[in-house]
């Protein structure tokens, strides 16, 4: 019984030393950080189609090009604050994918090239690789099933 009122004054103490958020605010900044990142990457989408790309060329450059921008902002700091700022909105498009590759590699460098950068880069990302790998994989045996009835 001690542990249950330790555990309750120690939320009481978290509760009012934590800073409070503003949920709508904060949704509202996740809302249009997300946005504009989406309008950059259309942009970006539709000066390689003036340049001529097209089909699934046009779709892999676009995301380089994303992922290039999200690993250079995230090695300057700069993806950072705005993932302060933005929240979701920052992480859910594919440059914060890139800055949960490139954060770790950077945080664990100084462990060396195989334990630290090598090691630690897909501590954040891996387990969405994994699970998205094992996800489509799925579908796609569901997809062949169906067909093997058609």
């Amino acid at each position: 019984m001690k542990n249950n009122g330790l555990n309750e004054a120690y939320l009481k103490y978290v509760s009012e030393i934590s800073p409070k958020t503003n949920e709508a605010r904060s949704l509202i900044h996740a809302f249009w950080v997300g946005g504009l990142i989406c309008v950059v990457g259309q942009f970006i989408r539709y000066l390689l189609e003036m340049l001529g790309l097209y089909g699934d060329i046009l779709a892999g450059t676009t995301s380089i090009i994303l992922i290039f921008i999200g690993s250079t902002l995230t090695g300057l700091g700069v993806y950072d604050r705005i993932g302060k700022f933005a929240g979701g909105g920052s992480i859910v498009p594919i440059t914060g994918f890139a800055n949960s590759v490139v954060s770790p590699a950077m945080e664990f460098k100084s462990e060396g090239f195989i334990y630290g950068l090598a090691a630690k880069m897909f501590v954040i990302a891996g387990p969405i690789i994994v699970f998205g790998t094992i996800s489509g994989v799925g579908v796609g045996l569901i997809y062949y099933v169906i067909g093997l009835f058609k």
